[in-house]
């Protein structure tokens, strides 16, 4: 019984062990694999969580494989480290979403949590990384560093969103730092600091004038080389930015955390990729 249902898993590792404690706080890791069947699919030969970071398998759209970020306990704490690993191989498609939004909050070692994202999409690959909010609560340390490699032809859409405070209520600190490489080469790197220690003006009218979400939408597309996205601005408080790469930056500034949503989904309708068929 269990070599015929490995088979019928493909190979699909979804075991969770214990999460590592420390005198920090919780260590904790999500690993997926996604690889071409062979049959105009996509196989997930790695799919395993530990402690906080539970994954699901999901239905994909046509020849996507899907997985879903499921909770299991509250993190990330001060002085946690969650990271979650997802490589696409040749061929594959992979959609990563989650299941709800996540908490960054305050812990008793003093430490700052982090949360490292690392995506790798290999030759005629694509992923899409559409995760619900991050919600920097009051008297939290949260850094964030969402790192992405890219081969030539790859495509990747990618979404993040972060919510200063819950609904009246002063944000924690936040640092948040994207990286993206296309074929080794630099594809965008940026950095973004607020809250309680950010440097100054973060909040002012050359900053987030007094907004309390922000997002950004990033698309990588070969077809963008015969067809390049131009710079516009979609409303007051969006910006559309091409990169020197086959790729667009949108970024969103709203007052809440429905309103980032609709401009950052109008944006994905415009620029993104559709699911691989």
């Amino acid at each position: 019984m269990g070599a015929r249902a490995d088979r019928r898993l493909d190979r699909t590792v979804t075991s969770a062990p214990p999460a590592l404690p420390s005198a920090a706080g919780l260590r904790a890791t999500a690993r997926i694999h996604a690889a071409a069947d062979g049959r105009g699919g996509t196989s997930l030969p790695l799919l395993a969580g530990e402690g906080p970071l539970a994954l699901r398998r999901t239905r994909g759209s046509g020849a996507e494989a899907g997985v879903m970020l499921v909770g299991a306990m509250t993190a990330p704490l001060g002085g946690d480290h969650l990271t979650v690993e997802a490589t696409a191989g040749p061929g594959a498609h992979l959609a990563l979403a989650s299941a709800a939004a996540t908490l960054a909050l305050p812990g008793r070692s003093g430490e700052p949590a982090r949360y490292d994202v690392r995506l790798a999409v290999q030759e005629g690959a694509s992923v899409r990384w559409l995760p619900e909010p991050l919600v920097s609560v009051r008297g939290s340390d949260l850094r964030v560093r969402t790192q992405v490699q890219l081969a030539p032809t790859a495509r990747l859409l990618l979404r993040e969103e972060q919510v200063l405070g819950r609904y009246g209520e002063a944000p924690g600190l936040l640092r948040s730092r994207l990286t993206a490489t296309r074929g080794g080469r630099p594809l965008l790197d940026q950095e973004l600091t607020c809250g309680p220690g950010a440097p100054g003006g973060w909040d002012g009218p050359a900053g987030l004038a007094g907004h309390r979400a922000l997002g950004q939408l990033l698309v990588v597309d070969p077809a963008f080389e015969q067809d390049p996205p131009a710079a516009a601005m979609l409303g007051e408080f969006a910006v559309v930015t091409p990169l020197a790469g086959p790729a667009v930056l949108v970024t969103a500034l709203a007052p809440d955390a429905l309103r980032l949503r609709e401009l950052l989904d109008e944006a994905a309708r415009t620029y993104g990729p559709p699911p691989k068929a």
